[in-house]
């Protein structure tokens, strides 16, 4: 059976949006562990934080489940990481400019030797280490190359497929990395703008051991409170 974590960048997007010191992510990480999910997740961008550090060390007492934090890949967070000790590091693609995001995709092949080393230091102080990747076969190829433990593919264009035939063939792209990944050894989480509808698309896909939520929970928490969103995507996922 598939784990549930659940990301609580939103909550601080909307902290932030409002200018308050509340709704608190740490609060919301409390809630959703309450309501069953197994991991907290939270996403620290440098030049563009939902989150500050202070946030990361409070998540990281409040947690009593996993902890995965999503960090851009430079050798300069390394020691953040090592500082909170999250159970999990996913390594993000690092942004270029002040004005840009990280993308979902982080393909390993440009970064091969930094990215090797962050690897490896993490994993030698004890932290599982996974690699956001977009569903392209080679991208799950280089996170094995790398030694990751997890990979963390992407399902954000299934989401935004503008028919229900590019909806489908994104996620058959989807379902052959996650296999693909299996047959490697690799964890496999997925993620990224599924709600209560798209992940009804996984039913019976084995294969995947955890599913990483953020946006479509905290949207339905705002109607119905974060403990009964949280549980109600538990009972889904149990259900896959």
């Amino acid at each position: 059976m598939p784990g549930l974590t659940v990301m609580v960048d939103h909550v601080a997007a909307l902290r932030n949006k409002i200018r308050s010191a509340s709704p608190s992510p740490a609060a919301a990480a409390l809630l959703a562990e309450l309501a069953g999910a197994d991991g907290v997740g939270a996403c620290w961008h440098p030049r563009q934080p939902l989150l500050d550090e202070r946030d990361l060390r409070l998540l990281r007492q409040t947690v009593r489940g996993r902890m995965v934090l999503h960090l851009t890949a430079a050798a300069e967070w390394v020691g953040l990481a090592l500082d909170i000790q999250p159970e999990r590091v996913v390594l993000m693609p690092p942004t270029s400019g002040e004005d840009e995001s990280p993308t979902d995709a982080f393909d390993m092949a440009l970064h091969t030797k930094t990215n090797f080393e962050i690897v490896d230091t993490l994993q030698s102080n004890g932290i599982s280490v996974g690699v956001a990747i977009v569903p392209e076969p080679e991208q799950v190829k280089s996170a094995h190359q790398a030694r990751a433990n997890w990979v963390h593919i992407s399902t954000r264009r299934l989401q935004t497929a503008p028919t229900v035939a590019n909806q489908h063939q994104e996620l058959l792209k989807i379902i052959d990395v996650v296999k693909m990944a299996h047959r490697l050894r690799l964890h496999v989480a997925v993620g990224g703008g599924l709600d209560y509808r798209l992940i009804k698309l996984f039913a019976g896909l084995k294969e995947i051991d955890e599913f990483s939520l953020g946006q479509g929970i905290i949207a339905r928490a705002v109607l119905v409170g974060m403990e009964t969103a949280v549980r109600d995507m538990v009972t889904l996922v149990q259900t896959l």
